[in-house]
């Protein structure tokens, strides 16, 4: 684990058992260290059916199991449920980053986190969405605290992981444990809308499966 001195987390209203729904391992790298620090209970939740293709789901999936194995942490591996996820975003196809698409799928992804932890005994839930200075840490949370709030005392942690360095902490963990670097947000929109303004901007197209952080990859 990084040698930092670390503030002491607890949970909201007196929270005992937390359900962590991540995206990926680079995200969830710093988030899981900084739980672990502060001795707080909890769990992996693996839950992206918007992640495309199959191939870009299993590296990812894959990264965030042998990290969360390195440390103990229990992981629960949800469905891929693929078709669910398009059915939901119809419609939605060319919709920009960070905007009603996206809040359809982080609500699609927190559903069925908040099901599963009221269903199994968290009264706490929340991601690693938020570290990512890609995504809207506004819209992650609201999205989160509606799905929280459909059952009875279950809480979603509205904690900034950016902060105090968090942002950097996530870099430089990705670089040591030498993660998948992944180069697009997921879905199958977001991957044709980066390859156009790579093209666009006379680079390659993206090629799944070939960087890695703390590799050369100039």
């Amino acid at each position: 684990m990084t040698d930092i001195n670390r503030e002491k987390l607890t949970l909201p209203n007196n929270g005992k058992k937390l359900l962590l729904h991540s995206c990926c391992a680079p995200c969830s790298g710093e988030v899981m260290e900084a739980i672990i620090a502060s001795d707080i209970d909890f769990t992996i939740f693996f839950y992206n059916p918007n992640i495309h293709p199959r191939k870009e789901y299993e590296l990812r999936k894959d990264e965030n199991i042998r990290f969360a194995e390195k440390y103990n942490i229990p992981i629960i591996d949800a469905d891929y449920d693929t078709d669910n996820w398009y059915a939901r975003a119809k419609g939605m196809e060319f919709e920009p980053e960070r905007g009603i698409r996206c809040t359809m799928c982080f609500d699609m992804r927190f559903e069925r986190t908040a099901l599963y932890a009221y269903e199994h005994g968290f009264d706490t839930i929340s991601s690693s969405l938020g570290i990512s200075r890609w995504k809207n840490f506004e819209q992650i949370n609201d999205c989160g605290e509606r799905a929280a709030a459909k059952y009875e005392g279950l809480t979603y942690w509205t904690h900034n992981w950016r902060k105090k360095g968090g942002s950097k902490r996530m870099l430089d963990i990705s670089k040591r444990e030498k993660f998948y670097m992944q180069e697009y947000c997921g879905c199958a929109y977001s991957l044709r809308d980066t390859n156009h303004w790579r093209l666009q901007n006379g680079r390659e197209r993206i090629k799944i499966g070939e960087k890695y952080y703390g590799e050369d990859n100039g």
